[in-house]
């Protein structure tokens, strides 16, 4: 007996679409706060949606980007304050 409905093609393809939007919503977030965080999930989120062949690739990549630019961003902090955290 099965309780569920089981699993179709276009299930999987919505939550390929679905994971590169919020890498790329993530990746904008990140330039501006949490980027040590939000960074990296973007980036292992795009690179899930571009493995499973997402429809939405443009999208994937520009989380991607954004991803690495959100590290870039932390990294350049780092180097211009010598710490990890904001001072004021």
């Amino acid at each position: 007996m099965q309780l569920t409905a089981p699993a179709t093609r276009r299930t999987g393809i919505r939550d390929t679409d679905g994971m590169a939007v919020a890498s790329f919503i993530l990746g904008l977030l990140g330039l501006l706060v949490l980027n040590v965080f939000l960074g990296p999930i973007a980036i292992v989120l795009a690179s899930v949606a571009l493995w499973r062949g997402t429809q939405r690739r443009g999208r994937a990549l520009l989380g991607l980007g954004l991803g690495v630019a959100d590290l870039l961003v932390l990294a350049l902090f780092v180097q211009a304050d010598s710490t990890i955290s904001w001072s004021f």
